[in-house]
């Protein structure tokens, strides 16, 4: 078999994304998270010192993205997300991956995140790219119509990056 069928995956891809991204991002925050983020906000992250996105593509298709900064020699994962058709398929791994790589490039020793205590696919997803828990913050996602959750606060060392993963 070739692979070619219509079940076939298309083979992704990581790049980084440019200004001329930011509706895309904007898009795919929407598609992944409520309350969403507008172009207004991604372009201040994005226009932070340090700070950096990713898209993930499939067959040219934004499937995914993170945003992330460095300073001072840590790092912060802002946000990650993957459009619902593509979640389990190793899309937010290999976004992650690609910005731990990033992040130790320039010069990161740690990297931290934030996570919804009831998100367990994303606290797999960081346990698995070994993420501990180093806080938790009572209420902090607020959402629309729904009680708050708490955000689960992950670190994680970067002096140890295998090799693969650069």
């Amino acid at each position: 078999m070739s692979g070619t069928g219509d079940d076939a995956v298309p083979p992704l891809g990581i790049r980084a994304a440019q200004s001329f991204d930011i509706a895309v991002l904007a898009r795919l925050h929407a598609e992944a998270f409520d309350p969403e983020w507008g172009q207004d906000e991604i372009a201040s992250l994005l226009a932070m010192p340090g700070a950096f996105g990713l898209l993930a593509l499939s067959a040219e298709t934004p499937v995914g993205f993170l945003i992330a900064r460095v300073a001072a020699g840590e790092a912060e994962i802002l946000s990650l997300g993957v459009v619902p058709l593509r979640r389990r398929h190793g899309v937010g791994r290999m976004l992650l991956d690609a910005a731990l790589a990033a992040a130790a490039a320039d010069g990161a020793e740690r990297v931290f995140l934030e996570v919804a205590e009831d998100n367990t696919a994303a606290l797999a997803l960081y346990a698995a790219a070994g993420f501990q828990p180093v806080g938790r913050r009572p209420g902090y996602y607020r959402r629309p119509g729904a009680p708050n959750a708490a955000a689960v606060l992950l670190e994680r060392a970067l002096r140890a990056l295998p090799e693969s993963v650069a």
